[in-house]
Formats: structure tokens, C-alpha cells, sequence
């Protein structure tokens, strides 16, 4: 026997699917963003201007480096170099992708995979075609030591990708159940809640899985640097944005930051946007000086990788100032226990 129908039953079915659709809005932007940058940022990696070097002087390294060049075009960035240690030198400041050594029996091509193995992939190409057509085998010489949990030197990549779920997963959190405190307390658990992201990081990326193998205190302190800036610039934009700082948290963090950093491809196989990106997004500047400091020795830029992450903390700081400020004039918004967890539960599920 159906139970009939009464006439409030129509309109709250409306309101359900109204609600329902609401909902729905944040996810299917995420998928969107996500396709839009992923796609977009990876779908078709090939050389942009990357950078490698014909050892050598006089007439025939230019005319080999000047041919390669011709027969590239904007795709790499042919030089030539007066001898092995120049360019060995070159390369640990990390501006070659791969220096070529010419010889008639064992042609050779010196690299540095701690840069990006990728790139190094797409120069080997480039010099296995030449040295095919001499019909002899090319000989890699790589100058940098992996560590013994990452071979390819993207784990790197990974590291960050749960530096950067820890960090702005936090922030729902923190800006949801932890509402009622002042601005002051919250700016202070998130340093706190950084400090622990960044000890899980170098715990489970070193003794752990031997993605780092050394330099522990260093990439910890680059680590929680880094944390720190996702963190605050969340809790500050959580007082304006309430339940979509999630959503803008992932296309800061995610969407931007995971495909400019260089994890997966350096900018020399990106389009523009994103190679732009990469000189001063959060992201790249803990990854690159990551590997700065695992496979430079402490030099090739570490410094202004550094300093990016110092800028994006002091934006952190600067989101708190304007947050105080707002919530000072009384609009601090303030979310009903179902707003609130209804936004933890977005974020982690993302």
C-alpha cells in the first residue's frame, strides 16, 4: 500500500536538490581545476629552451653545436664550453640539463640527474640521436649521487605532495573547530601543526624510505618553512572565505603548486605558465632546494629558494593582519556545527 503524497512533499524535494546542488558546486570545480591544471601542465612534456653544451673550441664543436641548434629551434639552448671542468662546473650550478663531450670511439655526456631526471631523459635523447649517426654508442656520466630510496630523485616530489596535504588539511580544521579561539591561538597552533607536518616529512622520507639520506635538520627546516606558509595563508583566508578556503587552498596548493614545482617536470619541458610559475611558487622553492641541498652541496640558488619560501610566509603573516582586521570590525564569520563539519569532511575526503 503507497503512502499519498502530501503537498509540503514537492517543495522539500526542491530544497534537497537545491541543497544537494550547493554541495556539489565544490567538487566538480575541483575536478575542473584539477583537469585544467594537470592536463595543462603535463599532457605533452617536450624541451622549451632546454640547456645543454657542446664541449669544446674551435670550428667543429660550434658548427655541431651551431647544427643541433638549427634543427631544435626554441627547443634547447645550444652553447658551446672550452673544456670538461667548465662545464662539470656548469652543471653543479645547475644551469646545463647535459654537456656533450665529442669523441670519434666514446662519445660522452655528462649530467647531473639530481636536477631533474626527466630533463635528463630528454637530452639524452637529443645526443643519442647525434652520436646514432656516427654509429657509435653515447656514454652517460652522471655527477650526482642518488639517494638509495630514490633513484629517479622524485621522491623529492612526494615529500611534498604530504607536506602539502598535512599543511592545508590543517587549516579546515583549525578554522572550523577551533573558531571560538583568537586569532593569536590559531596563528600559534598552526606554527605548531607545521613544526609536526615537517618531523612526519623527514621522519617517513628519511630513516623510513631513504628518500633522504642526509641533511636531515636542513630539509626539515625547509620543510616546516614551507608548511608554515600554507598554514597561515589558510587560517588567514579561512576568516574571509569560510567553507571555500578548501577550495582556494587547492588551487594555491594543489592545482598551481604540485605542477609548477618541478617534481614531475622542470619548466625546460613545461609550457610558459607553468615554467613561470616555477621561479617563485611556493612549491618549487622547497623541492629545488631540496635538491640544492641534497645534490649541490648547498649551492645552485639555494639561497633564493630560500627566500621564496620566507615571501610566502610573510604572506601568511600578512593574511593573519588582514584577518584580525576583519574579524576586528565584527564580520568574523561564524559557522554552524554542520557548516563545520561539513568542511572537515571535504577536506578529507581531498
Amino acid at each position: 500500500m503507497s503512502t499519498p503524497r502530501t503537498p509540503a512533499a514537492a517543495p522539500a524535494l526542491g530544497h534537497s536538490l537545491k541543497h544537494l546542488a550547493i554541495h556539489l558546486v565544490t567538487p566538480l570545480l575541483m575536478c575542473l581545476g584539477m583537469a585544467l591544471a594537470y592536463q595543462g601542465a603535463f599532457h605533452q612534456p617536450e624541451p622549451n629552451h632546454l640547456k645543454v653544451a657542446v664541449v669544446g673550441t674551435g670550428p667543429q664543436a660550434e658548427g655541431l653545436a651551431q647544427a643541433i641548434q638549427t634543427k631544435a629551434g626554441d627547443a634547447l639552448d645550444v652553447r658551446t664550453v672550452g673544456d670538461r671542468a667548465a662545464a662539470e662546473q656548469l652543471l653543479r650550478d645547475r644551469d646545463l640539463v647535459g654537456a656533450f663531450v665529442p669523441d670519434i670511439k666514446s662519445p660522452e655526456l655528462i649530467v647531473a640527474k639530481g636536477n631533474s631526471d626527466t630533463s635528463v631523459v630528454a637530452a639524452t635523447a637529443v645526443f643519442t640521436n647525434v652520436t646514432d649517426r656516427q654509429g657509435v654508442p653515447l656514454h652517460v656520466t652522471d655527477l650526482t649521487t642518488p639517494a638509495k630510496g630514490d633513484p629517479t630523485g622524485q621522491g623529492l616530489f612526494f615529500l611534498l605532495v604530504a607536506l602539502s596535504i598535512g599543511s592545508y588539511a590543517s587549516v579546515a580544521v583549525i578554522g572550523a573547530a577551533g573558531a571560538g579561539l583568537s586569532m593569536r591561538i590559531r596563528a600559534l597552533v598552526g606554527v605548531a601543526v607545521s613544526l609536526v607536518v615537517g618531523v612526519i616529512g623527514i621522519v617517513t622520507a628519511g630513516p623510513v624510505f631513504h628518500v633522504v639520506d642526509r641533511d636531515y635538520a636542513a630539509i626539515w627546516a625547509l620543510g616546516w618553512l614551507y608548511s608554515a606558509g600554507i598554514v597561515l595563508v589558510g587560517i588567514g583566508l579561512h576568516s574571509f572565505l569560510k567553507k571555500w578556503t578548501t577550495l582556494a587552498l587547492m588551487v594555491l596548493f594543489v592545482m598551481l603548486n604540485f605542477t609548477s614545482s618541478g617534481g614531475i617536470y622542470r619548466p625546460e619541458l613545461q609550457n610558459g605558465f607553468f615554467g613561470t610559475l616555477h621561479g617563485f611558487w611556493t612549491g618549487a622553492g622547497f623541492l629545488e632546494g631540496a635538491r640544492s641541498i641534497l645534490y649541490f652541496d648547498g649551492g645552485a640558488g639555494l639561497g633564493g629558494h630560500v627566500a621564496t619560501l620566507v615571501v610566502w610566509l610573510l604572506l601568511g603573516g600578512a593574511a593573519l593582519v588582514a584577518a584580525v582586521m576583519y574579524e576586528g570590525r565584527g564580520r568574523r564569520p561564524v559557522e554552524t556545527p554542520e557548516e563545520a563539519e561539513e568542511e572537515m569532511e571535504e577536506t578529507v575526503a581531498v
